[in-house]
């Protein structure tokens, strides 16, 4: 499945493993998908157990595909910083995006790896007893190694289709950004994912495969996300934190209440808090930790209990860009801190949308005016 770029953790994470140095985190919902087949194969013994045995191998074999994108980035200096498996395959996360080069080949790893495990399963499966049938295949009637080599093929393949922000899709893009930008090269990969994600869809519907129509949602959905988010990369480019922090807020202290700190949250447009102790940052609280103090604590409760400790900190001086990932999702807040570790502004999901709606009307009135 795709890469994508960011170096906050993705939330639903509860479990982990290293493998090759790189954290690699099971989301609940693979965790319950496992659970649920494990029952499923205890109460159908054998033919449960072999379906049990199937998928599990087909999520290592995701599981080496994202580990075949992760040594190949490493080839080109990217590291990993996690690789988080779903049940519906995996995504490896890279501490920086690969340029066009560099995003051909470690697109390619991942679906190379897939269709060489295929060939390998089928060549063994040949040399011990045959190649599968068109007639075993209509029926069913072949073993578990064919099985897991013919789902490595569907996989390998099914990833190559050029659907950004799917491997294919990123392969793409890796073509078109050689002859044009890579705003462009995104928005026409993208736009690529999008049309075949409506026709999986629509395809999904007319047969009543309701499994297609899900796949056709996470693969438009991924590819809107993926082109907003490398839009917004572009915008910041050459751009530092302090351009797009908040200058003019207000703090809580360490020592004042959740009613004082509802009223500071009525009275201002503000809905995260620097929490200081002296001139000293201790901490932050957001409007929804406030609420939900609010009703576990009440309104005399303190702000101290319930800031958040490990709050995200950034520097005036960082590039924007680097700091788009850590404020990306919704209600997002970083802390901008000085030299001396002295509060100097706030980054919020708001401001940032804010700062990118200006620079593409900036960019869009020089392209206006510039000579033809």
């Amino acid at each position: 499945m795709a890469n994508e770029d960011s170096s906050k953790p993705i939330p639903g994470s509860v479990a982990t493993i290293r493998i090759l140095g790189v954290p690699v985190r099971f989301h609940f919902t693979f965790v319950l998908l496992l659970v649920a087949l494990l029952f499923y194969g205890a109460g159908q013994r054998k033919s449960g157990l072999m379906t049990v045995l199937y998928v599990l191998a087909l999520f290592g074999s995701v599981l080496l595909h994202e580990l075949g994108h992760t040594l190949v980035a490493r080839r080109y200096g990217i590291g990993t910083t996690e690789i988080v498996m779903f049940p519906m395959g995996g995504i490896s996360r890279p501490k920086r995006p690969p340029k066009a080069r560099e995003e051909l080949w470690v697109a390619l790893a991942g679906p190379l790896v897939n269709l060489l495990i295929a060939a390998g399963l089928l060549a063994w499966v040949g040399s011990q007893q045959g190649f599968v049938s068109l007639a075993q295949l209509r029926t069913a009637n072949i073993n578990l190694p064919e099985r897991i080599a013919i789902g490595n093929l569907l996989l390998g393949v099914f990833n190559l289709l050029p659907a950004y922000p799917m491997d294919g899709g990123r392969i793409l893009r890796s073509f078109l950004a050689l002859r044009k930008s890579e705003e462009e090269a995104t928005r026409i990969a993208a736009s690529a994912g999008q049309g075949l994600a409506i026709l999986m869809g629509l395809a999904g519907l007319l047969w009543g495969n309701f499994v297609l129509v899900f796949v056709a949602l996470f693969v438009y959905l991924g590819a809107s996300h993926e082109g907003s988010a490398v839009r917004g990369r572009i915008l910041t480019t050459g751009y530092p934190v302090r351009a797009a922090m908040i200058t003019d807020f207000r703090t809580l202290q360490h020592g004042d209440t959740i009613r004082d700190a509802g009223n500071l949250l009525l009275a201002t447009s503000q809905h995260d808090f620097p929490v200081m102790h002296g001139d000293q940052v201790v901490g932050l609280l957001s409007r929804s930790a406030l609420v939900r103090a609010m009703l576990s604590e009440g309104p005399e409760g303190y702000v101290a209990g319930a800031m958040d400790r490990e709050f995200t900190r950034l520097s005036p001086d960082q590039p924007l860009q680097e700091a788009l990932p850590l404020v990306a999702a919704p209600g997002g807040c970083a802390l901008v801190m000085d030299a001396d570790g002295h509060l100097a502004g706030l980054v919020t999901s708001e401001n940032v949308s804010e700062f990118l709606l200006l620079r593409q009307v900036s960019m869009a009135q020089a392209k206006e005016h510039s000579p033809h």
